[in-house]
């Protein structure tokens, strides 16, 4: 297992004004917003995650959302039960532009996560997918601009939107693909990479991606980008076309084969979700150091793992080899993407806190423990010994 840390030791919001706009709570925590936060998407895994950092700090949290994707209302229902009153949930469609209209009406800040998020069904529908993501991100971009005051837009983009980076020549060491290029594989991608939209995902999210930014110049919204690696952590439900470290675990634990697209060498950085809310948080609440700009925001080079790496530590945390498949290589599948985060980190003095065999074992205990995990989501994880 040659995951790699950033801990160092082998081991593993928000109208601008930050004056009066935040109440800091433990220095270790992240800084919570006053006012109401709307989050599209909210009862998705970011979103929930999102939701109970603000809630469980005394915040209010307004989830909008139309529930289509399985599970995600058990999200809801949960956050419900544990911040009662703080958390709202509106069940609306990001494509509804009266809808959206509606909800951001009560918007002191939004963060905007709703989105069709696999590439494999935007190839299938790509039109629902350009619909859902730049048409709907058009909606809300002009709800908040309809409003004539500055509400914060914080927008999950994707690395997507850096094509295949089929032009970093690769060599394979070990179990996984790496650059050739030394010194990229030390820093990473960073945001002056040439934007090469691939798939009708990238293109849609892409659109997306760079309509924040230009309601930023030409309106003066007070929106941020964060191009996201790969996330994971509790109350990810992922599948086979997202979230797959999630998806891992859970095939894992269910006893059943778990599918590699290609050799499995593929590397990405990936980054706890907790690490990812405090990089959101800290971001609104510095909005003037970060407005108008994007950020690749993962782990970065010191949190990768290669796809047969997470089957080992999956092997050492189970007590048992998961069955694999092999199948084609996917369009638009990257052998190897790691984020420059410096950028952020520059701006914030965030970093990635939770290395990633420490990150795999928390979401694997969620994943086990009957207490957390609803048996309707996963249900053949019943039959798995605690």
């Amino acid at each position: 297992m040659t995951a790699k840390n950033g801990n160092g030791n082998g081991k593993s919001h928000g109208n601008g004004h930050a004056s009066r706009s935040s109440v800091r709570v433990a220095r270790s925590a992240v800084p919570v917003p006053e006012g109401v936060t709307v989050i599209t998407g909210g009862a998705g895994f970011i979103g929930a995650n999102l939701a109970n950092a603000i809630a469980g700090a005394g915040g209010e949290v307004v989830l909008f959302d139309n529930l289509a994707r399985g599970n995600v209302q058990l999200n809801a229902q949960w956050l419900r039960e544990q911040h009662g009153r703080r958390v709202s949930l509106v069940v609306g469609d990001v494509r509804d532009a009266s809808a959206v209209r509606r909800v951001i009406a009560r918007a002191d800040r939004v963060f905007h996560f709703a989105a069709q998020v696999a590439v494999t069904t935007s190839l299938l529908d790509p039109i629902a997918d350009f619909d859902v993501n730049a048409r709907g991100t058009l909606n809300v971009l002009e709800a908040v601009r309809a409003r004539g005051k500055e509400i914060p837009v914080l927008f999950t983009s994707t690395n997507k939107v850096y094509g295949s980076l089929s032009d970093v020549p690769l060599e394979l060491r070990g179990s996984r693909w790496m650059p050739v290029d030394t010194a990229l594989s030390s820093t990473g991608i960073g945001e002056a990479r040439a934007l090469d939209f691939h798939s009708p995902y990238g293109c849609s999210k892409g659109a997306a991606d760079q309509m924040v930014l230009d309601w930023s110049r030409s309106y003066g919204l007070p929106s941020v980008v964060f191009r996201m690696s790969c996330i994971y952590g509790p109350r990810q439900f992922g599948t086979e076309d997202q979230g797959w470290v999630a998806h891992f675990l859970i095939r894992a634990l269910r006893g059943e084969p778990i599918v590699l697209y290609g050799d499995g060498m593929q590397v990405r950085d990936v980054l706890f979700v907790d690490d990812l809310v405090n990089a959101m948080l800290g971001a609104l609440d510095q909005l003037e150091l970060v407005r108008g700009q994007a950020f690749n925001v993962g782990g970065g080079p010191e949190n990768t793992i290669s796809l047969v790496e997470l089957l080992e530590l999956v092997r050492e945390l189970g007590g048992k080899r998961p069955d694999v498949k092999h199948a084609p290589v996917r369009i638009g599948d990257q052998r190897w993407y790691v984020s420059d985060p410096r950028k952020l980190a520059g701006a914030i003095g965030w970093r990635p806190r939770t290395d990633v065999r420490q990150g795999v074992e928390r979401l694997f205990a969620w994943l086990r423990d009957p207490s957390r995990r609803q048996a309707a989501v996963h249900p053949a994880i019943d039959g798995v010994a605690e």
